[in-house]
């Protein structure tokens, strides 16, 4: 019989990455509905220093592969060990981060073991009656909501996107069991040899990071009027970000993009400044603490989901808004 949450663990040079901890969160909810743990599960080599924290965030037991093989991601390793804690283990759910590595291994598996897998999951829940894992992700060029079901076939597999789900609050009190996983890897055949890996330098900051986040849309006009939207963000001490008409007009690079073919962010502000609201955007932003939106289009879709709307011209509205943070700033250093 099918039992227990599983969260696939990413990491990466032996550091475990921040989608997993907000999964393990959504895990600990999902479980308690279920009546079932939270199993947290661990690929690498040498990476047994973090392993306590997982209890601390959610996790109710920690099954671990160490095995050289696994020291840097490749699929065929990944997916075989993991294959095999699934058939041995029967999980009821398993949750992986569709980050690239999760959205390489997560339908590999899915295959092997015959089950279904919903991708870009914006939300999970468990349904009262049926208890099935109800999978909602944004459809149809994000114009719909679909809510997925996998009635027949177990685990219930799905990939959620980095940012939409929050991690519990770190609890020192918690524990909980570790298991060492042995599996035969050295049989395999690889294909892929990794020669050397070379760290992506980071060029701007992480907007799923941000706390602050001033976005801009077409109704920017140009990517010279972001430079208003960088002077304010300075004031704000946030981060600029953008939607997608504005990167694919080139006013700004995709890496600060949001929505649902960018990145999926959760700041205690987000301003709207120009953007219509689409729900291809809102999806991506729509958790933020606060938001405040300024379109001349009184009826634009933003509005709907705005704590604060102002109607006008943002060419005329940021600069004063950036003088007046100016002067309200220096008059509480004097």
């Amino acid at each position: 019989m099918s039992k227990d949450v599983f969260v696939f663990m990413e990491q990466r040079s032996n550091r475990l990455m921040s989608v997993g901890y907000e999964l393990l969160g959504e895990a600990d909810s999902l479980a308690r509905d279920l009546g079932q743990k939270v199993v947290a599960v661990v690929l690498g080599n040498d990476i047994s220093k973090e392993l306590e924290e997982l209890f601390w965030f959610g996790a109710d037991e920690v099954i671990v592969v160490d095995d050289p093989a696994l020291k840097e991601y490749l699929t065929e390793p990944y997916t075989k060990a993991l294959t095999a804690i699934i058939n041995k283990r029967k999980p009821e759910i398993v949750l992986f981060g569709a980050t690239s590595i999760g959205r390489d291994l997560a339908p590999r598996i899915s295959a092997r073991i015959k089950t279904g897998l919903t991708a870009d999951c914006t939300a999970l829940c468990i349904h009262p009656d049926s208890k099935l894992l109800m999978m909602t992700r944004p459809a149809f060029g994000g114009n719909l909501l679909a809510v997925i079901q996998c009635q027949k076939h177990r685990p219930q597999m799905a990939t959620i996107r980095p940012g939409v789900m929050q991690p519990m609050e770190r609890d020192e009190n918690r524990n909980g069991t570790i298991e060492h996983f042995d599996i035969e890897l050295d049989d395999l055949e690889n294909k892929v040899e990794i020669l050397e890996i070379v760290p992506k330098q980071k060029t701007i900051v992480d907007i799923t990071e941000s706390k602050c986040l001033i976005s801009g849309g077409r109704g920017i006009g140009s990517k010279e009027g972001f430079k208003q939207l960088y002077e304010l963000a300075d004031e704000l001490d946030g981060d600029v970000s953008a939607s997608r008409a504005a990167v694919d007009l080139g006013w700004t690079d995709n890496e600060r993009q949001v929505g649902q073919t960018g990145k999926t962010v959760r700041p205690s502000l987000y301003l709207a400044c120009g953007i219509s609201g689409a729900i291809q955007h809102v999806v991506g932003m729509e958790h933020a603490d606060c938001v405040i939106a300024i379109n001349k289009n009184e009826t634009s879709p933003i509005f709907s989901v705005a704590d604060l709307g102002i109607t006008g011209d943002v060419h005329a509205i940021i600069p004063k808004l950036t003088e007046a943070i100016k002067k309200a700033k220096a008059s509480c250093i004097n």
